[in-house]
C-alpha cells in the first residue's frame, strides 16, 4: 500500500500552517510538485522553503516533479475543459505513484490554502483510488484558506450577522449577477476584473487582497465605485510584474444611511 498525503500550506505564509500539517510534513518520503512553468517558479520555491523549515533536520525527503497539463482557461466549454484537465493530472499522478514511489512510502501534495475549497486533488486522489490501478491510501490535511487569510488580513468578517454569505468564482458571478440572497459574496478565480461589473452600485464595498500572507502581498478595501478601477490598474501592474497573480476578493453590501 501507498500513501498519498494531501496537505493544505496555507496562502503563502510559512507561519500559516497548521500543527498537523507539519506533522503531515514529517512522514513524506516524496512530494509531488507539479511544475507550471518559470512564471510560476516561485510557488515550487515556496513549498522546497516549507520543506526545509518545517522538515527535522537530518530526515530524508525528495522531490519529484512533472509538467503541469496546460489548458485553456477562456473556453466557453468550462467544465468540458476542466474534466479533460483533470484527467491529464490523474494521468501524471498515476504514473508518478508508479515510478517515485516505493511500496509503503508516503507521498505528499502541498495544496495551495486549503484543498477542499476550490481544487480537484482530493476529487482526482479518489478517482485514482477507485480506479484500482494502483493500492492507494490518500488523507487530507486542511489549511488556511484564501478567504480566511483575506479576511484576517482585512479586519473584518465573512458574513454579517445572522446573514448567509456567498463563495463563487468570477465566471459564475458575471453569469449570475450579485445574489439576491446574501450582503456578501467571496470571489475567487477571477481572471476578468468581474467586480468592475458592480462598480456603478452605490451600496457595495469591496475587500481585495493579492499574494495573501506573502512579502509581496497587496490589500485594497473601500466603496467598490471608488477603488475598482485602483484594483483594476494595480492587479495588471502586479501580473506584469510577477508574471503570475492569486487574488480573490470579499463584495458586500452596506445599507448606507
Amino acid at each position: 500500500m501507498k500513501t498519498i498525503l494531501i496537505i493544505g500550506i496555507g496562502t503563502g505564509n510559512p507561519e500559516h500552517l497548521t500543527l498537523q500539517a507539519v506533522a503531515a510534513l514529517n512522514r513524506v518520503d516524496v512530494f509531488f510538485i507539479m511544475d507550471k512553468g518559470e512564471a510560476k517558479g516561485g510557488m515550487i520555491d515556496l513549498r522546497k522553503d516549507i520543506c526545509a523549515r518545517f522538515i527535522t533536520a537530518g530526515r530524508n525527503y525528495r522531490f519529484a516533479t512533472a509538467q503541469s497539463p496546460h489548458w485553456d482557461r477562456h473556453s466557453g466549454a468550462y467544465n468540458a475543459v476542466i474534466d479533460g484537465l483533470n484527467r491529464d493530472k490523474q494521468a501524471i499522478f498515476e504514473q508518478m505513484i508508479a515510478d517515485d514511489m516505493a511500496e509503503g512510502e508516503t507521498a505528499g501534495l502541498l495544496v495551495w490554502g486549503d484543498p477542499s475549497l476550490y481544487d480537484s486533488t482530493i476529487r482526482i486522489m479518489a478517482d485514482i483510488a477507485a480506479a484500482g490501478r494502483h493500492a492507494i491510501a490518500y488523507e487530507v490535511i486542511p489549511g488556511i484558506s484564501s478567504l480566511h487569510a483575506l479576511t484576517a488580513q482585512h479586519r473584518t468578517t465573512l458574513n454579517t450577522v445572522g446573514q448567509p454569505v456567498e463563495i463563487t468564482t468570477g465566471r459564475r458571478l458575471a453569469e449570475g449577477g450579485f445574489p439576491a440572497h446574501t450582503d456578501s459574496v467571496f470571489v475567487m478565480l477571477d481572471g476578468d476584473d468581474t467586480y468592475r461589473r458592480f462598480a456603478g452600485d452605490d451600496s457595495l464595498d469591496i475587500y481585495w487582497g493579492a499574494y495573501i500572507g506573502s512579502p509581496d502581498e497587496i490589500l485594497i478595501s473601500g466603496r467598490l465605485q471608488d477603488v475598482a478601477e485602483q484594483i483594476a490598474q494595480t492587479r495588471a501592474a502586479a501580473r506584469q510584474a510577477h508574471g503570475w497573480i492569486m487574488d480573490s476578493y470579499l463584495l458586500r453590501r452596506v445599507r448606507r444611511t
